[in-house]
């Protein structure tokens, strides 16, 4: 017994000893990889065609697909193949053409605002008052029936605008990226967990909108996050063909709307003029995925994947989100071909459309290629309890898989920013953990280091991890993601580190790199099983 105990003992710990022989990084082709793309780096090239003459790109509007365009050119340049857009469904697409906003009385003055995506325009520039409203309730709206046509309506108080003291780009510390690594006691969130945020309430501001579209405002007017300038906006329409319409809506500097509030307060009037020119795109209700491939050799039937989101808000020119990860993702691939090395799987690259309005285009492709989730019931409210209810109860129910499923060894995912790679999360799948830990070895000096089991969301590799699939999103450094740059009007090519995203293409190349030479492919979690104990089931 204690001679097959010892035998036993020896043949794992060989099997251990191989397996991690097999993950000790390749230096020879980092050698390579760091000598490509430190020396003839192209990345910041790429990140200015896509932000300083195609950005911003909304989701099927004519600067995405031009964009779309130049990046297939760019790649069949590189020697890529396989190069195509591949099309899915996504509804109306919007533009902005022109917009202009003015206070004319008591004083003038030009204002720092832009209106959201997806919200009509102003049929030419309209002249009109302001006019503050407070509606915190349903019975709020009926004061002011009747009294509201053709005003700009002020829906906020104004807001405090406290002095910075904090310096608004950071990078993660040593001891921060420790309690990344750490993950946090049971039954407590760790230092940099999520936190669920209050709902709003959804039920008002639908009736609000539809009262103010009733009432014929001029625009509904809001401040941005953010101070000093940088204005933070989103949409405020929806992207369906038949979407219920809205009224035009408009974001302000802080500083701007709170000038408006102020006067407005001692009973002077404020007359403005905006000037929206936006319209929806009907004709083609599709957007697309861009994909490339480098052919693998022995394994090419399998499959590394790479990418980031190809789409942006309009506000900015979608440098940090995403140019950056498409850039980054691009130089990668770049960087693998132009260096002569030959990886035994394919190696895909894929910039998803669509990312912000809910991985519209990276869901469609993993639907498409890898296995099928179930779907919500025709015309549930996805704002509602119930679909809430409905997406805990999908998230407990196997995927339906397709062939390419059991092909695909990883999707390695950039958007964070234009931070440099300080690791990578795990996604909770213990068995990569000592395999990034040996790839990230020669990166420690270029400040690459931290691999942990934590999950991260909001972003493309969340439909894959959703289907059993190996998907990762790297550890970034903030920087001013959230401070300046994440869906703001900051969000242009000057705000990116060129050190930090050659860094990251550097890094990004060799994790694929090594992902596409391993005898094996890397280790997936568990499926949800259904409660039949029946395994999942398989599309023909």
């Amino acid at each position: 017994m204690r001679r097959t105990l010892i035998i036993l003992s020896s043949l794992v710990l060989l099997t251990i000893s191989l397996s991690l022989a097999e993950d000790r990084a390749d230096l020879a082709a980092i050698y390579k990889i760091k000598d490509e793309g430190l020396n003839r780096s192209q990345v910041m090239e790429i990140l200015s065609y896509l932000t300083d003459v195609y950005g911003p790109r909304l989701p099927g509007d004519s600067n995405s697909r031009k964009a779309a365009e130049w990046v297939q050119g760019k790649f069949r340049e590189w020697g890529l193949q396989n190069v195509h857009a591949e099309k899915y469904d996504f509804g109306r697409s919007w533009t902005l053409e022109k917009f202009s906003a003015h206070m004319l009385e008591p004083t003038y003055s030009p204002l720092i605002a832009y209106p959201k995506s997806w919200t009509p325009g102003t049929d030419g520039p309209v002249q009109s008052e302001a006019m503050r409203v407070q509606i915190d309730s349903e019975a709020d709206i009926e004061k002011y029936r009747g009294k509201l046509k053709g005003l700009f309506v002020l829906i906020q108080p104004p807001r405090d605008v406290d002095a910075r003291f904090e310096p608004l780009g950071r990078r993660y510390t040593e001891e921060m990226l420790k309690d990344i690594i750490r993950m946090p006691e049971p039954g407590r969130p760790g230092p940099f967990a999520r936190m669920r945020q209050g709902q709003p309430n959804r039920q008002l501001i639908r009736k609000t909108t539809e009262f103010f579209l009733s009432e014929g405002v001029a625009a509904v007017l809001e401040a941005g996050r953010g101070d000093g300038g940088t204005v933070f906006v989103g949409s405020g329409g929806e992207r369906g063909k038949n979407a219920p319409p809205v009224p035009p809506q408009v974001v302000l500097a802080v500083e701007h709307y709170n000038r408006i509030c102020r006067i407005l307060e001692k009973n002077i009037k404020v007359k403005l003029e905006v000037d929206i020119r936006a319209r929806f795109l009907t004709e083609d209700l599709t957007d697309v995925n861009i994909i490339a491939e480098i052919p693998g050799t022995d394994k090419k039937d399998e499959l590394v994947m790479l990418g980031g989101h190809f789409d942006t808000l309009h506000t900015g020119t979608g440098a940090t989100d995403n140019g950056a990860g498409c850039a980054v993702s691009m130089e990668a691939a770049r960087i693998i071909q132009a260096s002569g090395l030959h990886p035994r799987r394919t190696i895909r690259v894929a910039l998803w459309g669509a990312e912000e309005l809910g991985f519209v285009g990276s869901r469609a492709y993993v639907s498409e290629h890898f296995a099928v989730r179930p779907q919500p019931p025709e015309g549930m409210d996805r704002t509602s309890d119930e679909y809430r209810r409905w997406m805990e109860k999908s998230r407990q129910t196997p995927p339906t898989l397709k062939p390419e499923w059991s092909k695909l060894s990883a999707y390695f995912n950039y958007d964070n920013g234009t931070g440099k790679i300080r690791g990578i999360y795990c996604q909770g799948n213990e068995e990569v953990r000592p395999i990034f830990e040996a790839w990230l070895v020669p990166f420690h000096d270029l400040g690459a280091t931290a691999v942990t089991m934590r999950n991260t969301g909001g972003t493309d590799h969340v439909p894959f991890d959703e289907v059993g699939l190996p998907g990762f999103q790297f550890i970034q450094d903030p920087v001013e993601y959230d401070t300046r740059t994440h869906h703001s009007n900051m969000d242009v090519y000057d705000r990116i580190q060129r050190g930090d995203i050659i860094q990251s293409a550097i890094v990004m190349a060799s994790f694929v790199y090594h992902t596409a030479m391993r005898e094996e492919k890397l280790p997936r979690k568990p499926l949800p099983q259904p409660k039949s104990g029946q395994p999942p089931t398989t599309a023909r």
